[in-house]
């Protein structure tokens, strides 16, 4: 086995382990795209994971994530200075963190430079929410938040869409379909945030007001995905959609989410279309 196809066995595992939601619509794509796709994933969850980590000081967050973010700026990823960078975290962070290096090394050199342009900006932003508290006032603190942590990842899958094949979407369309998907999130989590002092919600919402915000961005990813006539990618997008829509109307019908066998049923529904 060579090098290149040991790590991609490698980061098809971590993917697995580090988030199945994704690994699965992931798994619809095929060939180049397929493992572009997982390896720019990788990338953003690395960061993320130094964002959400409960055990490691905002102040350290904070360094980590703005150093990490001008290591990827910068014309090659100099990875022996991001893992000094960790390692005073090393024994507290997942390996789709340490292994970030390996993950830019996966990316094809037509995309990689938006990928680490696109992680870059996500990490200088998480970076500058962790500063603020996470303290979501207006609903521009939300729109702000939630371009940083998934908006971004619309747009930067809109970059791979365009290498690959030429497939053109609508920037904005595409920062709706991340938003709508952490709105989601954020419906979902809105207990579990209120148990560790933190708020996505801008001040005087009512839950209400939220369900329509992640209403108005779903609505936008719709139109996203109409947009795009790639069958493959089509599907690709369509799992998490669907999944969103699926748990907005559980969460409105006072559920605390969807059970398992909803889930299997949307996710078989999808893979029939496949």
């Amino acid at each position: 086995m060579s090098q290149n196809a040991k790590l991609q066995k490698e980061a098809t595992a971590i993917l697995k382990d580090t988030s199945r939601t994704f690994f699965i619509p992931i798994s619809f794509l095929d060939g180049r795209l397929k493992s572009t796709v997982a390896s720019a994933y990788l990338c953003m969850r690395a960061i993320d994971e130094i964002e959400d980590h409960p055990e490691i000081p905002s102040d350290a967050k904070q360094r980590m994530l703005r150093e990490t973010a001008r290591l990827l700026a910068a014309p090659s990823f100099d990875e022996p200075a991001y893992i000094q960078l960790i390692k005073p975290y090393d024994q507290l962070l997942p390996p789709v963190t340490l292994r970030l290096g390996d993950w830019i090394r996966l990316c094809p050199e037509g995309i990689a430079l938006q990928v680490k342009q696109s992680t870059a900006e996500m990490a200088e932003g998480m970076a500058k929410w962790a500063e603020k508290g996470w303290n979501i006032q207006t609903k521009e603190d939300l729109d702000d938040y939630t371009y940083y942590v998934a908006g971004l990842v619309g747009s930067m899958l809109s970059d791979i869409w365009r290498w690959h094949d030429g497939t053109e979407t609508d920037r904005q369309l595409a920062i709706g379909f991340g938003r709508g998907l952490q709105a989601v999130n954020v419906l979902r989590n809105v207990d579990e945030d209120a148990e560790r002092g933190v708020s996505f919600i801008p001040d005087g919402w009512s839950r209400q007001d939220l369900f329509e915000y992640a209403r108005k961005n779903l609505a936008q990813a719709d139109k996203y995905v109409i947009s795009i006539k790639n069958r493959r990618i089509v599907l690709f997008c369509k799992l998490p959609l669907k999944l969103a829509h699926s748990t907005l109307k559980s969460l409105e019908a006072g559920k605390e989410k969807m059970t398992r066998s909803e889930v299997e049923a949307v996710v078989k529904e999808v893979q029939q279309e496949t």
